[in-house]
């Protein structure tokens, strides 16, 4: 009889090793959801700014033949064509691969250890600390001293949003380097982009490590509360670092499917009463 007693014992442990519909369900209804007079959930996408090693790439589009690429860059004389054209100071486009774009790193504007890019034909610009389009108002502000105001424009770009999503070895597909091409980017877009999170993933610990001039910040995310999407850490910035952590009930080998909980229960069961009637055989 004191084996039943022990199978009643392991009986609650298999149950509660479950993993629930609460665990993997996203965007769970939350009391604390900041909706606004009109029923609507704020915006609260951060304005990125950019940090040093920063790569950008900037195009000057004008409507001379020549003498744009001459005053800018020799090298891109062949940019300008007809009537007008595109004169590539960075020589952007093409050579994507696993960390990173090579042609960008190697023909794109840097952001040095003073926070500063070197345009030719401009000289330095302060980059560090300000957005994107503070950097173009400035920059613009340069070419038309040079060229008829509204015969050129500016623009400056970094390589899309690239972000980093680090995993176990549960969430083979979706870890690495990614790259996405939009103004702006959820976590859960990040994520269904990439094939979605399995159940064994822990949604109520996602941890984004973020960049900032001044530093790196961490956050802790909980996709399973409706209120994320409140949060600035629910929009994906560039060079965010997304950590997936591994619910603890599936380390163990339970809890990642009801079949392989049953599975493993029956093992943990049958190994069990295999050493008891061992042992009372002696």
């Amino acid at each position: 009889m004191k084996i039943y007693k022990y199978l009643f014992l392991i009986l609650p442990f298999l149950l509660t090793s479950c993993i629930t519909s609460k665990d993997v369900k996203y965007m769970q209804p939350s009391e604390s959801l900041v909706i606004n007079e009109e029923g609507l959930i704020p915006y609260n996408i951060p304005i990125y700014r950019i940090t040093k090693n920063d790569m950008l790439t900037l195009n000057i589009i004008t409507t001379p033949k020549g003498d744009a690429a001459q005053f800018y860059s020799s090298l891109n004389a062949s940019g300008a064509s007809g009537g007008g054209g595109s004169i590539s100071v960075t020589g952007g486009g093409g050579g994507s691969s696993a960390g990173g774009n090579s042609t960008i790193y190697f023909n794109g504007l840097k952001v040095d250890s003073k926070g500063e890019i070197l345009v030719f034909g401009i000289g330095y610009v302060k980059a560090e600390g300000r957005t994107i389009e503070e950097i173009t108002q400035e920059l613009q502000g340069k070419v038309n001293e040079n060229f008829q105001e509204g015969k050129s424009e500016v623009r400056l770009n970094i390589d899309g949003i690239t972000y980093s999503i680090l995993g176990d070895i549960e969430t083979v597909g979706i870890t690495g380097e990614k790259k996405a091409h939009k103004n702006t980017l959820t976590l859960t877009e990040a994520i269904s982009m990439n094939g979605g999170l399995n159940r064994t993933v822990d949604r109520k610990n996602i941890v984004v490590y973020r960049k900032f001039p001044e530093g790196i910040k961490k956050a802790q995310i909980d996709l399973t509360r409706e209120d994320v999407m409140n949060s600035p850490y629910y929009y994906v910035q560039n060079g965010d670092e997304i950590l997936l952590t591994t619910q603890r009930r599936a380390l163990n080998g339970f809890g990642k499917d009801p079949i392989q909980t049953l599975v493993s229960g029956v093992s943990v069961i049958t190994t069990a009463l295999s050493i008891y009637l061992l042992i009372k055989n002696l």
